[in-house]
Formats: C-alpha cells, sequence, structure tokens
C-alpha cells in the first residue's frame, strides 16, 4: 500500500482514535478480541508515558486497542517531545518515555539511579517515515537530494528556482519564491534523527552537529510535529522535515528524494525496504539501532531516511504493579496495535524485530 493513497482513510483512523483516547473509552475496537491479544491486562491503570509527538497517532491506536481488550484499564500518554520525555522518566515522573533517539550518556546513567541502580532500555516500536514536506503552488513532484536539501535549510539556497534545484527537476516550471526552512523549536527526536541523516547522507555540505534541538540556523520554529506541519500548510514557499502521517493530515507535498540511485517515492514498501536492512548496535535487550548504516545507505527503491521511535523503560527496578502493565501494554503494542499503522503512516514492525523486541518485553523484571 503505497502512504500517498491514504490520506482520508489514515486522518479517519487517527482522529477516531484520538477520540477514544482522550475520551478515555473502552469502546469497541474492532482489531482484535481480548480473548486473542497478547496482553496479560494485569497491572496498574493508568499507565502513563511522555515524550515523542512522532509517534502521537500511532500511541492513540496502541491505547485505544489495549483498553478495548483490557476493559478497565487505561494508558495516559502526553505528547511533549522526546527530550522532556526523557526528562520526565529519568525524574520517575511518568512509568515510560516515547523518544525518537535512544537514551544515552549521563541521561542514560540518571535512569539507571531512577530503576533502581538497573540500566533504561531503548525499545524500537514505532517506524515511521519521515517526509522533506513542501509548500509550493503548482509543483506536485519534486525531487531533491540529501546534499541540496541540506543547503536548504542551511541557507545556502534560498529559492525555489535555485539552479541546483531546477537540474533536478527539468521540465519544471519553478517559482523564484523564497524557501523558508520551517523547524522544530523543542527539542525533538525528529530533528536529531534529520539532522544525523544529513550528516551521513550529505556530509559535505550538512557540517553541523546533530542533537535534540535544530543547528540549521535559517528558518521559522514551531512547536511538535504537527506544528511544523501546520505553518508549511500555511506558508507558500515553506518546507519542513516531519512524519508522513502529518503530512496526510495536512494535505502536503512530500518530495521525492534522489539518495544516490534515482529519485525514490516514499511509500510503505521503499520505506520498509530500508528497515528490513536496518541492524542492532549491540547485543542483548537495549534495542538501539545502527542509524548510520541506515542514513548512509542508498539502495535502489528504498526510502532510509526513516525515524525509529523507541519506548524507553526500566529493564527492572520498577514495582510489580508497574513492571505488569509495562509488559502488559508493550506487548498487546507489538501485536494486536501494529494493526491499523499503515492507515495512519506509519510502517508496521518487520518480523524479525517483532520477535527480539517481545523477548526484550517479556524480560522486563
Amino acid at each position: 500500500m503505497n502512504l500517498k493513497r491514504n490520506g482520508a482513510l489514515m486522518s479517519a483512523v487517527a482522529i477516531s482514535a484520538m477520540l477514544l483516547t482522550a475520551c478515555g473509552s473502552d469502546a469497541n475496537v474492532e482489531t482484535v478480541g481480548a480473548e486473542d491479544s497478547s496482553a496479560s491486562c494485569e497491572g496498574k491503570s493508568p499507565l502513563t508515558g511522555e515524550g515523542s509527538s512522532a509517534q502521537q497517532n500511532a500511541m492513540s491506536n496502541f491505547t485505544s486497542v489495549y483498553s478495548s481488550v483490557c476493559s478497565g484499564k487505561s494508558v495516559e500518554y502526553t505528547t511533549s517531545g522526546s527530550g522532556n520525555g526523557r526528562t520526565q522518566f529519568v525524574a520517575g515522573l511518568v512509568d515510560f518515555a516515547g523518544s525518537d533517539s535512544a537514551i544515552k550518556d549521563e541521561q542514560a546513567a540518571d535512569a539507571a539511579t531512577r530503576c533502581d541502580s538497573n540500566p533504561a532500555w531503548n525499545l524500537p516500536l514505532v517506524f515511521g517515515p519521515v517526509a522533506v514536506a513542501y509548500n509550493l503552488d503548482g509543483v506536485d513532484n519534486l525531487v531533491l537530494t540529501p546534499d541540496v536539501t541540506a543547503r536548504m535549510f542551511t541557507g545556502q539556497i534560498t529559492t525555489w528556482n535555485d539552479p541546483a534545484i531546477a537540474a533536478l527537476n527539468e521540465g519544471v516550471d519553478l517559482p523564484a519564491t523564497p524557501i523558508t526552512p520551517v523547524y522544530r523549536s523543542d527539542s525533538s527526536g525528529t530533528s536529531d534523527n534529520f539532522q544525523r541523516f544529513l550528516s551521513d547522507a550529505a556530509p559535505e555540505a550538512w557540517t553541523l552537529d546533530h542533537s535534540s534541538d535544530w543547528a540549521g540556523g535559517v528558518g521559522e520554529g514551531a512547536n511538535g510535529s504537527s506544528g511544523v506541519a501546520q505553518a508549511v500548510s500555511g506558508t507558500p514557499g515553506s518546507v519542513t522535515y516531519v512524519e508522513f502521517g502529518f503530512v496526510e493530515q495536512e494535505g502536503l507535498s512530500a518530495a521525492n528524494i534522489d539518495f544516490g540511485n534515482g529519485p525514490v517515492e516514499l511509500s510503505t514498501e521503499t520505506a520498509a525496504a530500508a528497515i528490513d536492512a536496518v541492524t542492532f548496535s549491540g547485543e542483548g535487550n537495549d534495542l538501539v539501532l545502527d542509524l548510520d548504516t541506515l542514513y548512509a545507505s542508498n539502495e535502489a527503491d528504498s526510502y532510509p531516511l526513516v525515524l525509529a521511535t523507541y519506548e524507553i523503560v526500566c529493564s527492572a527496578g520498577y514495582d510489580a504493579d508497574t513492571s505488569a502493565a509495562v509488559k502488559s501494554f508493550l506487548l498487546s503494542a507489538a501485536n494486536e496495535g501494529q494493526e491499523g499503522l499503515e492507515a495512519a503512516g506509519y510502517v508496521p514492525l518487520p518480523d524479525r524485530f517483532k520477535e527480539r523486541l517481545i523477548t526484550a518485553i517479556e524480560a522486563i523484571a
């Protein structure tokens, strides 16, 4: 299924899921029956999480499905950005964090203290392709490269009819409209991953550091994934980086990216091809992905600009009720919760990822 052909269906699914979650409903979600669920339905309620806005629509789906199969159980997830989610988790204010970047270094050490001297694990639960989304009247099929994209976001290319863009789009009437980059103003794993992608795929054009804070230096900031998508929707000539589900919600266009083997359209198939080639950075149940290899890939018919969103949890150290609830919810999300994700702009977990993820979830003590 092509993600570009699912706007109406995605919006209906996402809005329905968010309404169910907002109302705290245990309404009948027909994806799976309680008798077929992977969830034990044990442990505390509500379970609390906070963080990534990239996984907002996926989390709405997960929580709605979980409430439907575990009557009386709920999950409260607050969208506040990956950086804030990790901070809240380390402080012990939520049971898990949603983050588009793995927890690491000093923050990982602080998380271990929060987890009663046990390491925190990064569990990749959501994969979503990141679009280079734009608002340019009359231009529906735009081709960009990582190099040109990097130079747009650093202010080296300032108009849409720049020769570097024109060379990639022969026969397209490109206007002299100024380019307005729109970036995430909040601490964002999407910013971290997009900058990391530019560093790996266009190292000569992007020489800036990557972190959860945007380093580009030009353009306008907006808060959250929905915020940047809405900003581009209302600003002719603008461009941003955002998860594809939000592109569809706002009716934006997504560029085809030439990673080195011809232009690639963002679709379920091209994103899944890239995901299937991803490897893990290490052994064990801390499932951090080797994103440098992914982002530098130029395989034909593969779209490697893909965001992996983690749930950050304590490997051990929870009280018994919290541990049971975390495991129950994540097992449901990794199994029946994957149904409907494609319509919401995400790529369901590949089987090999799901197998290793479930092993890690079941190992939470």
